[in-house]
């Protein structure tokens, strides 16, 4: 088993790896490092009830290499990690559980800044808090963040325009028909500044409390849920499940633009190859929904809104970078996106090893 863990964190460049077990709290968690290049790795902690805890290393080694890239796209100056806490959010928590996890942290001295995740609340964070200062997302107060929904709207709605400006020509959104998959609390600000600009919404959610609230506030259409992909708009917005593009969804697609919040959209790397071979417009998901990361970011350096909901906006700029980089390299844009991310990585990358290679040199001269 470590033979064949350590060549799969060869193969992916994984850094480390860490196990947390405290035996009076009951805590078994997994904290990944995927990359520290740009910076230290940022990355929220999950809790869920993995089915082994063989599932849970994968999950955490697989959401830290996400972040990597996420806050790599984002223009942050951050790496890739994550926790994942073994156990049932409902159930199984308990104080004494998170600040052994801050102790963890802490005795990673800065590689590793935690956030909220699934599972998780700000509450948890703030126990966190108790044991280490590297974590985001805390209760409000000075220098902290608060709710990150609005701010992930935002950055959704902007990375939407964007999008709509590679397909349309034009990024104006104003009597467009967005079809909205899932009315949460960031689909639901989403849908405010959509309604603000002039869109005609249709929505869908499997709370029906939620899609009246739209309804009533909005004026927007109600359709089932699984009406949702067939639906004559102009641009599908995944705000709910993950792997919802797929073979069954992308042959009742009437739309030109894909640009939504929700987390792995795509089910498989070859939906969005078709997607692309469609001439559908895909604003890849890691991108697009990188607000909340960039907004709780901003703490790090003593949260400054005015500052962190400039640099939110900015996702309407990298997704069209992402563009770009499709059009040049002829490559459908979730490809893209990596390529983004990687190329930024390595600048970096390249600019530190030169930087050791000439402090080696003089101190040898010396």
């Amino acid at each position: 088993m470590l033979m064949e863990l350590f060549t799969y964190m060869e193969d992916h460049d994984y850094e480390q790896l860490v196990l947390c077990y405290d035996k009076t709290s009951g805590l078994k968690a997994v904290i990944a490092i995927h990359d520290t290049t740009l910076g230290p790795a940022l990355g929220g902690a999950r809790m869920w009830t993995y089915a082994s805890e063989e599932n849970a290393i994968e999950d955490a080694l697989r959401l830290a290499k996400g972040m990597t890239y996420k806050n790599a796209a984002a223009g942050l100056n951050l790496g890739g990690g994550k926790t994942v806490i073994i156990g049932d959010p409902k159930t199984d928590k308990n104080d004494e559980l998170f600040r052994a996890l801050g102790r963890y942290i802490e005795g990673l001295n800065g590689r590793y800044i935690t956030a909220e995740d699934v599972g998780t609340t700000e509450y948890d964070m703030d126990l966190i808090h108790l044991e280490t200062n590297f974590v985001t997302g805390i209760s409000s107060g000075e220098g902290t963040s608060g709710n990150p929904s609005p701010v992930t709207a935002l950055g959704i709605y902007k990375g939407m325009k964007a999008a709509a400006k590679e397909a349309f020509g034009d990024d104006s959104l104003e009597g467009k028909t967005i079809a909205v998959q899932g009315v949460g609390n960031v689909a639901y600000t989403l849908c405010e500044y959509l309604h603000e600009e002039g869109a005609k919404l249709i929505v869908t959610d499997i709370n029906e409390a939620a899609v009246q609230r739209a309804v009533e506030a909005f004026g927007a259409t109600a359709v089932a849920t699984d009406a949702i992909y067939s639906q004559e708009a102009d641009i599908f917005a995944p705000c709910a499940l993950g792997a919802v593009i797929n073979d069954e969804t992308i042959p009742q697609l009437k739309v030109k633009v894909v640009a939504g919040s929700a987390n792995n959209q795509l089910k498989e790397p070859e939906h969005g190859d078709r997607l692309h071979e469609m001439g559908i417009v895909y604003a890849p998901d890691y991108v697009i929904n990188s607000g909340g990361v960039i907004n709780v970011a901003d703490e790090l350096i003593g949260y400054n809104k005015e500052r962190a909901l400039k640099r939110v906006e900015g996702i309407y700029d990298t997704i069209l970078k992402i563009f770009a980089i499709s059009k040049r390299d002829g490559i459908p844009s979730y490809q893209a996106a990596d390529r983004l991310a990687e190329e930024r990585i390595a600048r970096v990358g390249a600019t530190r090893t030169t930087f050791l290679r000439n402090e080696k040199s003089i101190i040898s001269n010396k």
